[in-house]
């Protein structure tokens, strides 16, 4: 990163505007035009200056490109002096609403899509997966002991089969009502098993509740994936295990008409700096290939305790 093109690339108020913003949120260009009410043009032109000082990075999602803060010391020192100078400024604090809008439209688009698919949701899974049992290779991995929560549990399948299994409490989480309704019939003869209406970006559970957190093909639907990773290290006890699983990222377009989502799958490498980042011990990463020439990883990581830590 060169000093001085950072520098010039935020003697413009607008750029400042916009690294503002996108070191809390990532967003696409037609968000950014919305967020700073600019031509699309003009935001492009300070997109590419902010591009080519280092400040900003990019990624490609399908047909779309978003934007977040670049993450390293020296950029952490620019955004600190751009926080200090701008946080009580007017229309500084309009772009992160803005922004937060943003993010909550892509919330309500994937409520949408679930209430649409709920009824057919186990057989829209079946068509991408195939014949690969994922369910039965989440549960090999699994110490039935403590409390497990299946955390975007869908029409509760997982949970169905862990109660078979475990004693102790089992919570499912999700956000969409039909999807719940849907868990709450198949589960009407189980007696070890809660359901929460709720995001994953912001449990409803209280630290340190659960021993076992699985996330089973639902980080591909969240727009801020790190958010719902930091919130799994919340509410997860020290020693806790977190399995999460989702597609190895690829350039299907036709697997959202499917399956719904933000996100076109993770590099494992995407994955993995999220986890250690947030404070987990990764353990272990499996691959296993399933319909459509797509792949699933599997990451199993731990919440290390006091002692490990040290």
């Amino acid at each position: 990163m060169e000093l001085i093109k950072c520098f010039k690339a935020l003697s413009d108020k607008t750029r400042v505007r916009l690294l503002y913003v996108l070191q809390k949120y990532e967003l696409n260009v037609n968000e950014i035009v919305l967020v700073v009410d600019m031509i699309q043009s003009g935001v492009s032109r300070h997109l590419k200056i902010l591009m080519e000082s280092g400040l900003l990075t990019s990624r490609r999602d399908g047909s779309f490109i978003y934007y977040s803060a670049a993450k390293n010391e020296n950029i952490k020192t620019f955004i600190k002096l751009i926080d200090q100078s701008l946080e009580k400024e007017k229309l500084t604090g309009q772009d992160v609403k803005k922004a937060r809008e943003m993010i909550k439209i892509r919330q309500n688009k994937t409520k949408r899509f679930f209430k649409t698919v709920a009824p057919q949701w186990d057989q829209l899974k079946k068509e991408v997966l195939g014949n690969f049992d994922l369910n039965s290779m989440i549960m090999k991995k699994i110490s039935f002991h403590g409390n497990i929560s299946d955390l975007g549990c869908g029409t509760g399948e997982l949970i169905e089969s862990l109660s078979v299994e475990v004693s102790h409490n089992l919570i499912g989480i999700d956000s969409s009502p039909e999807m719940l309704e849907l868990a709450r019939l198949r589960l009407s003869g189980t007696d070890n098993a809660e359901l929460r209406l709720g995001e994953i970006e912001h449990l409803p559970m209280k630290n340190k509740e659960i021993d076992t957190a699985i996330m089973n093909m639902v980080l591909h639907h969240i727009s801020q994936p790190e958010i719902s990773i930091a919130e799994v290290y919340r509410v997860l006890k020290p020693g806790g295990i977190f399995i999460l699983s989702d597609f190895e990222k690829h350039n299907q377009e036709k697997i959202k008409d499917i399956m719904g989502g933000s996100w076109l799958g993770f590099e494992k490498e995407k994955i993995k700096t999220w986890l250690t980042d947030t404070g987990f011990h990764l353990k272990t990463i499996e691959s296993y290939p399933v319909n459509h020439g797509l792949t699933i990883n599997v990451f199993t990581a731990k919440k290390q305790t006091f002692k490990e830590k040290r």
